[in-house]
């Protein structure tokens, strides 16, 4: 099966899939461009879709809110930086880093007060620092050997247990609905008072464990969002759903399991 994620090569993403050994592999330049892809049907897709240190990745609640896919599996894999570059530390003049990548690792880039340039991937800030005077990249150890930039500061992510949650995304959801985790995706049509409470209120009363709830703008205009939420499957989980459906729109992103990550 080909899978589809981001590129170019030396991303964290490009990284997992040839840990995970997908073949072919196919690499898009921008999340979204996975997502229209596999919706096409041209392969399932990995994408990023949170950080333990940086949160949400907007890109992926977007796509998941825009296209008709399931994810099907998640992967964990943890995340160090580095900095590198072609020149000395005390002549770097700018650095460029993926949006996320420059939260991950704000601490180590404040103490250095360099304008930072943001990148669509870690890969590619290789390529513009290299062909930018005084410039360096934030990325992984992989990329920096790939792109052939000495490293100059290892592990500068602010967490050393920085990790990175990945999904598997396919246009066909999972055959089985008793994996340990789900995906849910709220958008009301109404906005009331205890809404919210009432919402999470249909898991609580069926002791259904909530292991992330996170808003995202829903595009329709100021103060209207979406919910993403993830919980653990139990013998309750279908009479939930079915209340829900009463009370608001639903669409129910799959249940998945957990894949292993190859060190």
């Amino acid at each position: 099966m080909t899978v589809i994620t981001l590129g170019p090569e030396g991303t964290f993403s490009h990284e997992l899939a040839l840990r995970l050994k997908c073949d072919p592999v196919v690499l898009e330049p921008t999340i979204h461009r996975i997502f229209a892809s596999v919706a096409a049907g041209n392969g399932d897709g990995i994408v990023p879709i949170e950080n333990s240190e940086a949160g949400g990745v907007g890109e992926t609640l977007d796509g998941l809110t825009k296209y008709p896919l399931s994810i099907i599996a998640e992967m964990y894999m943890p995340v160090h930086h580095n900095f590198a570059s072609l020149v000395p530390l005390d002549k770097i003049r700018v650095i460029y880093a993926h949006p996320q990548t420059h939260e991950q690792c704000s601490t180590w880039i404040e103490r250095w007060q360099v304008p930072v340039i943001h990148t669509s991937s870690n890969a590619s800030s290789a390529i513009e620092a290299k062909k930018t005077p005084n410039a360096g990249a934030i990325l992984s150890a992989s990329a920096a050997a790939m792109y052939k930039l000495p490293i100059i500061a290892g592990h500068i992510e602010n967490n050393p247990g920085n990790t990175t949650r990945f999904v598997r995304i396919a246009t066909v959801p999972c055959a089985s609905n008793q994996s340990g985790k789900c995906s849910l995706l709220i958008d009301p049509d109404i906005d009331r008072a205890g809404l919210l409470y009432d919402l999470l209120g249909v898991f609580a009363t069926r002791r259904i464990n909530l292991t992330r709830i996170e808003s995202r703008p829903s595009k329709k205009g100021m103060g209207k969002y979406v919910f993403f939420l993830d919980y653990a499957v139990n013998t309750y989980t279908d009479e939930a759903l079915r209340e829900l459906r009463e009370i608001t729109n639903i669409r129910n992103l799959g249940c998945y399991p957990r894949i292993e990550v190859p060190l």
